[in-house]
């Protein structure tokens, strides 16, 4: 099969073969006649599945068949919603590449930047909007942009903006859109919570799944090293240079462990940065560019700033920490072997871990080889130690508390309880809300209001 054979117009055809790609991937092929189709659709799909394309590619077809009539400004017709700042911009890249042959015009908006750019694009014409819910609701209090003739919804990945404690403004979004529309729901998860989301948002819609469930991809390589808690820097940097690895993404729990790790790799001589909520967004744009490029040999990373990080052939992703949740753990690992690549998943587990590792075990449902580094053994004394979580770290404490009332304890999977919805920010972390790991702008006016909400 073809992508010419999906039913997509020939510019848009053009502009995919030349972008390199001549045959869908599953979930393209059977999502884009979906959404040709007109019909909701909720698709599972892994990251590197192809699933931005599976919904882009039919937008921009029906919204080139269905050009707005009459004079005035044209309305803004598509409306793309996504946890982070780095996603939002990932998807509207792949909406500018795959339209360019079209006149659709797109615009990424998110918090950490001045607003006020935005508000000037918004006065132009503008067909497609892909925004993180926090913005979009400060230019929803300012006025700044009417979405009343939205025809397509989309919610990519949905699980993560759950996660982020999106849900209330999610549905404050949702009650300002046409309540006759098209509705995309993708998430690399099917958790209770979105279930009841998928439920309540879409209409009769087709059920799509690229994966198991909770699966992780058959080419990525996974291994664990049993090391001590103390000698896990060492370990990482004997990896690094030993099998000479070059664009490594690596994750850490906290954001100040992701920047002490940075530090600590370039004494070793390994050129690293760290990526995370607490950096300004033109510092995680430059550290993301520089990685994809290949000038950057290392990017430490905390599991939120990560989402959105797109490398077609990234070969190697390295838990310096593994995940209290275990399903962020196929987050984690997802971001390589991408698009069919190869890729190699490496965990450093120390004793205070090995109730995590059970739990992503039974989550993937499978075991995994446990190793030893020579010349690292650990300690077979050693005995195992609380770890720490801040919560403005890690899961922020806010409205809508994310998988139940807090972190899960040791080797347990994610909850699907019920999140209350109003849920009043703990006064004593009053920053500590929805989205406060991908937080930013400066203090006062809509920037201050967007770090609070997490754009």
């Amino acid at each position: 099969m073809k992508f010419s054979d999906l039913g997509l117009a020939e510019e848009i055809v053009r502009a995919v073969t030349e972008h390199g790609y001549t045959t869908p991937t599953p979930i393209q092929a059977q999502a884009i006649p979906t959404v040709l189709a007109g019909g909701d659709l909720l698709a599972g799909a892994q990251t590197g599945t192809g699933k931005t394309a599976g919904f882009v590619l039919p937008i921009l077809q029906r919204l080139t068949e269905q050009a707005p009539q009459g004079p005035g400004k044209a309305p803004i017709r598509a409306l793309i919603l996504t946890p982070t700042r780095e996603l939002a911009a990932q998807v509207e890249e792949s909406v500018r590449t795959y339209g360019k042959y079209t006149k659709l015009s797109s615009l990424a908006m998110f918090g950490g930047v001045s607003i006020n750019p935005q508000i000037s694009r918004l006065k132009s014409r503008l067909d497609i909007l892909v925004a993180t819910p926090g913005r979009l609701l400060d230019h929803v209090e300012q006025r700044t942009v009417d979405l009343s003739q939205v025809q397509v919804l989309v919610l990519d990945e949905a699980d993560r903006m759950l996660d982020m404690g999106f849900i209330r403004d999610i549905k404050k979004i949702l009650a300002l859109l046409p309540k006759q529309r098209q509705n995309l729901l993708f998430s690399a998860t099917f958790s209770d919570e979105i279930k009841t989301l998928s439920d309540g948002l879409l209409n009769k819609p087709a059920l799509i799944e690229v994966a198991r469930r909770n699966a992780t991809a058959d080419n990525i390589t996974q291994r664990v090293y049993h090391v001590d808690r103390d000698k896990k820097r060492q370990v990482l940097s004997h990896l690094i240079k030993e099998h000479q690895w070059f664009q490594v993404l690596v994750f850490t729990r906290t954001k100040h462990g992701a920047n002490r790790l940075a530090e600590q790799l370039g004494k070793d001589d390994i050129p690293a940065m760290a990526i995370h909520g607490n950096k300004s967004q033109a510092a995680r744009t430059r550290a993301l560019a520089e990685f994809k490029t290949g000038k950057l040999q290392v990017l430490v990373a905390t599991d939120i700033a990560a989402r959105g990080i797109d490398i077609s052939e990234l070969p190697h992703v390295v838990n310096y920490e593994l995940p209290n949740i275990a399903e962020d753990y196929v987050h984690r690992i997802g971001r390589t072997g991408r698009a069919g690549s190869d890729g190699e998943a490496t965990s450093l587990v120390c004793v205070d871990e090995f109730d995590y590792l059970r739990g992503i075990e039974r989550l993937i449902k499978r075991q995994l080889a446990k190793e030893v580094l020579a010349g690292f053994e650990p300690d077979p004394n050693a005995r195992p130690e609380p770890i720490q979580l801040r919560s403005q770290e890690h899961r922020p404490q806010g409205r809508g508390q994310p998988r139940g009332q807090g972190a899960a304890k040791p080797g347990q999977a994610k909850t699907a309880q019920p999140r209350a919805a109003g849920a009043r920010a703990n006064p004593a972390h009053p920053k500590a809300r929805p989205g406060g790991e991908v937080s930013g702008g400066r203090p006062g006016g809509a920037n201050h209001r967007s770090g609070g909400r997490g754009r």
